[in-house]
């Protein structure tokens, strides 16, 4: 089982003969901005906050198709992480075989929201005293942010890094990955529609709660830049462009982001507490840990081939968008906790964030940030491994229904 822990061990690059050329930089006709419809995060935020929900035919900025007859077949060492000139559309022979393992390991951890039974969820929080206050809003703030959270990464995938990668290895993985992000969506509508908590609360909480806004509002700038129409790789600094973007969502969002929301709700998981939203948020953290290590090794790999990117002035903003997502993640952990709970405060969350960043950091090549923390939360590492078979919580379901059909009464 993948964990984020896991070593990092790219394969080394090759030269490049002449090819077909990558759609990306064929000059090929692209969707203008107007064809995505965008969300309202802020009043300044357009083309990044689009959702994949909101019923416009979304249309990709650039077809992924050759433009000129091949003059022989793909051969594995003519591939390249972005830039490349073979083939997009020949998935074999394959160069990049640990995206394909990756994507394998994904399909294998299939899972669906529905076959979780959300009933003692409904009853604990149906009953007055069954949760405390604090509990109550730990659930809500979760919730609050994470429903749109996997939106913005699906968007992220779909409209920006996919059509500028030219491995179909990774795009076979980034494929499936934007499709988890929808069942992670999912999940959470269901708790929600679950525990009958008001959706346009829920929902619009990323424009309510400054917590929840300002972590979207760090990371709208690195989607806005690579899914513009007009933005394409090739020179240096887009291709630094590029780069930036998936250490953001790689090592800060999906690697950061998420972690004060999934220890807080499997630690009242560990406590007997919303099992069915915990066993949940169990299989998301499973599935959040391997788009983090394939985003890892896509990092590396890019970095080992354009080696020219990697500069002390670009080492240096990096480090730095490091030290803000501690930052802004610490904040909605003081949030999300004002007071002890669940064995747990804030203040822990400072050690825990940076014990992560240091991992973060260190997997892509940079010195430790924070030197001598310790992870307070040794448990979470388990949590990582767990089966889908494995019944954790004693909560699947034989004949499961939607948990909006579950009755109060």
């Amino acid at each position: 089982m993948l964990t984020w822990d896991e070593e990092v061990k790219p394969s080394l690059p090759k030269d490049l003969p002449q090819g077909l050329r990558h759609p990306s930089n064929s000059g090929a006709p692209v969707a203008r901005s107007s064809e995505f419809p965008t969300s309202q995060i802020a009043p300044q935020v357009s083309s990044a906050a689009r959702t994949l929900d909101d019923g416009a035919a979304l249309r990709p900025a650039q077809a992924a198709v050759p433009v000129a007859p091949a003059a022989h077949r793909v051969k594995a060492a003519d591939k390249r992480i972005i830039n490349g000139q073979t083939d997009v559309n020949q998935l074999v022979p394959f160069k990049y075989k640990w995206a394909w393992e990756k994507y394998l390991a994904t399909c294998a951890n299939h899972w669906m929201p529905q076959e979780v039974n959300m009933t003692r969820d409904i009853a604990l929080w149906k009953d007055p005293n069954g949760l405390t206050e604090d509990e109550r809003r730990i659930v809500k703030r979760n919730l609050g942010f994470f429903v749109t959270a996997d939106s913005l990464a699906a968007n992220n995938i779909v409209l920006g890094t996919y059509r500028h990668i030219t491995a179909p290895e990774c795009r076979q993985f980034l494929l499936r990955q934007a499709f988890e992000e929808a069942i992670h969506t999912h999940a959470y509508q269901y708790i929600v529609e679950s525990l009958g908590l008001d959706e346009s609360e829920i929902f619009n909480a990323y424009n309510e709660v400054p917590s929840i806004r300002e972590k979207d509002q760090f990371l709208i700038p690195f989607i806005d830049a690579i899914s513009d129409p007009n933005f394409k790789t090739g020179t240096h600094e887009t291709d630094q462009t590029l780069l930036k973007s998936l250490i953001v969502f790689a090592c800060l969002m999906e690697g950061l982001f998420f972690y004060v929301g999934f220890t807080q709700i499997l630690a009242l998981g560990r406590q007997n507490k919303m099992t069915g939203a915990a066993e949940q948020y169990q299989y998301i953290l499973r599935d959040e840990s391997m788009h983090c290590n394939f985003g890892i090794d896509l990092i590396n790999q890019l970095k080992l081939e354009n080696p020219h990117l990697w500069t002390a002035e670009f080492k240096a903003e990096i480090k730095a968008l490091f030290m803000k997502a501690v930052e802004l993640e610490y904040k909605y952990a003081e949030d999300t906790m004002p007071r002890g709970v669940l064995g747990m405060n804030a203040s822990m969350f400072k050690g825990y964030l940076r014990y992560i960043a240091n991992r973060r950091a260190q997997q892509i090549g940079l010195e430790t940030l924070f030197p001598n923390e310790e992870n307070p939360f040794p448990w979470m590492s388990e949590m990582i491994d767990l089966k889908k078979e494995r019944n954790f919580f004693e909560t699947r379901v034989i004949e499961y229904q939607s948990g909006g059909a579950l009755s109060w009464d």
